[in-house]
């Protein structure tokens, strides 16, 4: 029996079924409170794997009585999409289409635009789900129409009656009278890291694995979190990618890159390239920020798998780039002074035009005059910025000391 089979059998038909998350579906959840007034939305789901997103999809597809369609956008393809849309026009489709679309960041801006015509006369109502967050990896216009639902992990002591379920299941397939106590079953729940679909895994895995009574230990010899990414690796592989590039290692910070990707990492590693560009590279090169940023754009727009050639090229780029950390220095020292208190009395001729003595820079020699610029209470010799030793940012200090020596000012 395959793991998978057990946690399909397992599905919950009806909303009562659907586990930890109480705040859509129990009793005063919203979503059971709007099913209950007749109304069906364009939702969004989003939250960790396993918590019951595609569940909750087939049971309100269940309740609406619509022709429901589903479809994974790692794989499906726009031609995929147009074929479900075409049902509209026919029989099947007079009452509506429930599309459950899987994994919508997946899905390029091209291919979340064909459905907006659809979803706009309400020939389909889209649920969508998502591990990622929506506002970034969903096309703003698409996102506009939909309500957005946050699925949390579940815990433990609700998935218990799941594994329950699976114990009572397996006992009768296999002829046998295990048994596993409640605090057990908790205790393997907890090792899925909310992951439902996961601690049927691990449960299954127990199963087969002891005699009698099932034990914690049993599920904990085939590990735990490995059905999704955890919080730790997700970090991991972030904290990976960046320490490359700032080693200036293309290789390995392409590897990393190419692991990220492989476990669905496409949104976090778009943001984490953006600050790489500036915190690591920045003013040694900085046009590296605006190549990186136009790199992430088209990685958004043209979805996995070619999202991965432009993100290529923006992390061998970052990686072979000149570094400075000077920017992200500057704004550190200057914000530690900002959260002490500091630097309170602006300088009155900054303030306003209706404030005398303000020095126009552009009318002076070389567009530059010297002024007092800093706060009042900061000493005069307040530093937050020093230029690192790179090409770009000593030309930029060579010239600037050759500008106010020149105008007899202070270099």
């Amino acid at each position: 029996m395959k793991h998978a089979q057990l946690a399909d059998l397992l599905r919950p038909q009806e909303l009562d079924g659907i586990v930890g998350q109480d705040h859509l579906f129990g009793e005063k959840g919203v979503i059971r409170r709007m099913l209950a007034g007749g109304r069906i939305t364009n939702m969004i789901f989003f939250g960790p794997p396993g918590t019951g997103k595609t569940t909750a999809a087939s049971v309100i597809a269940k309740q609406s009585g619509m022709e429901f369609r589903k479809l994974n956008a790692t794989s499906a393809s726009l031609s995929d999409v147009k074929n479900i849309l075409n049902e509209t026009g026919n029989l099947f489709g007079a009452g509506g289409i429930l599309l459950y679309l899987d994994e919508i960041q997946y899905f390029n801006r091209k291919q979340q635009q064909s459905l907006l015509e659809y979803i706009e006369d309400g020939r389909i109502t889209l649920i969508a789900s998502t591990a990622d967050n929506p506002y970034f990896c969903v096309y703003h216009a698409l996102l506009s129409r939909c309500s957005v639902f946050e699925f949390k992990p579940v815990e433990p002591s609700a998935a218990v009656p799941v594994l329950r379920r699976a114990l009572e299941y397996l006992n009768g397939e296999n002829g046998q009278h295990k048994t596993a106590t409640d605090e057990v079953l908790r205790q393997i729940a907890s090792l899925a890291g909310g992951d439902v679909r996961h601690a049927v895994v691990l449960f299954e895995n127990a199963y087969h694995a002891a005699d009698d009574e099932i034990m914690r230990e049993h599920a904990a010899a085939f590990g735990g979190n490995s059905g999704g990414l955890s919080e730790d690796l997700h970090y991991d592989l972030l904290s990976c990618l960046q320490k490359s590039v700032r080693g200036s290692d293309p290789d390995a910070a392409v590897f990393y890159l190419a692991k990220a990707l492989s476990l669905g990492e496409l949104p976090a590693v778009c943001r984490r390239l953006q600050v790489m560009a500036s915190e690591d590279i920045g003013l040694a090169y900085p046009l590296a920020a605006a190549v990186v940023r136009a790199c992430v754009e088209s990685a958004r727009d043209l979805g996995m798998p070619e999202a991965q050639i432009p993100l290529s090229h923006a992390v061998i780029l970052l990686a072979t780039a000149p570094k400075s950390n000077s920017a992200d220095q500057a704004v550190q020292a200057a914000m530690a002074d900002v959260q002490a208190g500091r630097g309170v009395r602006v300088p009155p001729h900054l303030q306003s035009p209706l404030f005398p003595n303000y020095k126009y820079p552009h009318d002076y020699p070389m567009h530059y005059v010297e002024q007092r610029y800093l706060p009042l209470d900061l000493p005069d010799s307040t530093v937050y910025y020093r230029p690192g030793p790179n090409k770009t940012e000593q030309a930029a200090a060579d010239y600037w000391q050759k500008i106010k020596t020149q105008t007899g000012q202070k270099p």
